[in-house]
């Protein structure tokens, strides 16, 4: 029954908008941008938890540096 319903339960991240920032990431020295994120979390392919918050991201290895939730 538990690993039944693992499979329904999901959260994903997206990028909505991004934009250059200052600095550099400490694991690979690529630049940094400020990206707005969304987050969902499903059951069984219904939208359950839906936010928005700011990161700040590598632009080359997609590492989060910063988050603001």
């Amino acid at each position: 029954m538990v690993f039944f319903l693992c499979f329904l339960c999901e959260e994903k991240n997206s990028v909505k908008s991004s934009k250059p920032a200052a600095g550099l990431c400490s694991r690979c020295g690529g630049g940094a941008s400020v990206v707005d994120m969304t987050s969902r979390s499903r059951v069984c392919f219904i939208t359950v938890y839906s936010r928005t918050w700011r990161a700040i991201m590598c632009t080359f290895c997609g590492a989060l540096l910063k988050s603001y939730k």
